[in-house]
C-alpha cells in the first residue's frame, strides 16, 4: 500500500478522484468524430472541430445558470442537449429540421468518449493503493457510460446529480469527500485544468496536475505546463502513478512541487474549466 502525505493539506490522501473531461477522455477527438458522422448522415457543411469547440464553449456559460441560482439544477445532460441546439441555430440550422431523436443520440455522444492512451493503465495502477473515482461535472448516467465505454475501473461513480453543484463551487468538491467519509485533504483532485486546481485546493483538496496539451487541439495555449504549485505535477496518468509510489517511499520524483500556500483567496475562472 502506499502513504502518500499531501504537502498542502498535511493528511494522508485515501482518495484520489478525477476530473473527467479533458483530463481523463479525449472530449475534442470524440465529439469531433460523431459530428462528423451526423453530418455526412444529414449532408451538412461544417467543420466538426470547430463544431466541437463551439459546443465546448457553452459547458461553462451554461452551468453558470446554475451556479448563479438563476435556475434549478438540471443535469449536464440537458445543458449539453440545450447547447447543442444554440450551436446549430448559430449555424443557421434549424435543429426542428431533424428526426425526433436525432439530436437526442448526438447529444448522447459526450456519454462515449475515448480515453486518452494512458488513463485505462494509469487509473488501474492509482487503484491498487487508493479510493479512484470521478470528480466531474457530468450526471452519474453520465459517468456511468463513459466507465463501461472507456473501460475506466471506477471504484465508485458520484456524478454531480449527487452534489447537485457544478464546480466551481465548493459544494462540488466536498461533498464527494463527505461521503466516503473523509476529510477534504484527504481527497486529491487530478486535473488537466489549473482553475480546476485552483477551485479544488480552495476547498481544501490535494492536487495534482496532468498535462493533456492536445485537449484543445493543435492551437491550445492554456493548461500546457502546470501554472500552480500543486502537489504533484506529471505528463500522464501513468507518471502520476509512478510518483504517489516514489512519495510514499520517501523519494522525490520529477514534477513535485513544495508545500501549496493555501490563504483562502478567491480565484477567477477562463471560461473552460475542466469536467
Amino acid at each position: 500500500m502506499a502513504d502518500y502525505r499531501s504537502p498542502s493539506t498535511g493528511q494522508m490522501v485515501r482518495a484520489v478522484l478525477f476530473d473527467t473531461f479533458g483530463t481523463v477522455v479525449d472530449w475534442r477527438t470524440g465529439i469531433s468524430s460523431a459530428v462528423r458522422a451526423f453530418a455526412d448522415s444529414h449532408a451538412l457543411t461544417l467543420d466538426p472541430g470547430e463544431f466541437a469547440d463551439a459546443w465546448r464553449s457553452r459547458y461553462q456559460p451554461s452551468m453558470e445558470g446554475v451556479r448563479s441560482g438563476r435556475r434549478p439544477y438540471v443535469s449536464l445532460d440537458t445543458l449539453h442537449r440545450e447547447n447543442l441546439d444554440a450551436v446549430l441555430r448559430l449555424l443557421g440550422i434549424d435543429p426542428g429540421a431533424f428526426a425526433p431523436g436525432e439530436l437526442e443520440s448526438l447529444a448522447k455522444a459526450w456519454h462515449f468518449l475515448p480515453p486518452w492512451p494512458d488513463s485505462v493503465e494509469g487509473i488501474r495502477e492509482i487503484k491498487r493503493d487508493f479510493i479512484v473515482g470521478p470528480l466531474s461535472n457530468g450526471n452519474t448516467a453520465l459517468l456511468v457510460d463513459m466507465a463501461k465505454a472507456a473501460g475506466l475501473g471506477w471504484d465508485l461513480v458520484l456524478g454531480s446529480d449527487i452534489s447537485r453543484a457544478y464546480k466551481p463551487s465548493p459544494e462540488a468538491y466536498r461533498k464527494p469527500a463527505a461521503i466516503l467519509g473523509l476529510d477534504p485533504g484527504q481527497v486529491m483532485l487530478v486535473a488537466a485544468h489549473d482553475n480546476d486546481l485552483e477551485a479544488a485546493r480552495g476547498a481544501g483538496l490535494a492536487t495534482a496536475f496532468v498535462a493533456r496539451p492536445e485537449e484543445h487541439g493543435p492551437a491550445q495555449r492554456a493548461d500546457v505546463t502546470a501554472a500552480g504549485d500543486w502537489d504533484l505535477a506529471a505528463t500522464s496518468i501513468t507518471g502520476l502513478a509512478g510518483q504517489l509510489r516514489d512519495h510514499s517511499h520517501g523519494s522525490v520524483g520529477e514534477g513535485s512541487h513544495p508545500p501549496s500556500v493555501r490563504d483562502g483567496s478567491v480565484f477567477s475562472f477562463r471560461t473552460d474549466g475542466g469536467g
